[in-house]
């Protein structure tokens, strides 16, 4: 089992940056891919960000250039920096964790962007 639990969300004002944090535990090894996906209201839930164990990234065509994924092996961790935040950027974010014969998510974080 692989534990994930996200933490970074809060209110935000349009064009105000973040960062969002997910901290893995428990059993780490063999993953090969950590994401964020977001959902918002009575919308389905969408990748935003994946990055591989190999450092490979990719994101939603929505946030490139204003989001960035990385990751602290060490700490086992995995951030979403966002930048230059939009109003359509509100929803709940999720970290995710897929190993070959499952995928784990966190409980997920808010991010509501208003001025």
């Amino acid at each position: 089992q692989v534990q994930l639990v996200e933490s970074g969300g809060d209110l935000v004002p349009p064009g105000g940056s973040r960062r969002l944090s997910c901290a893995a535990s428990g059993s780490i090894f063999n993953i090969y891919a950590m994401g964020w996906y977001r959902q918002a209201p009575g919308k389905q839930r969408e990748l935003v960000a994946v990055i591989t164990s190999g450092g490979s990234t990719n994101y939603a065509d929505s946030v490139k250039g204003r989001f960035t994924i990385s990751r602290d092996n060490a700490k086992n961790t995995v951030y979403l920096q966002m930048n230059s935040l939009k109003l359509e950027d509100t929803a709940v974010y999720y970290c995710n964790a897929r190993q070959v014969i499952s995928t784990y998510w966190g409980q997920g974080t808010q991010v509501t962007v208003s001025s």
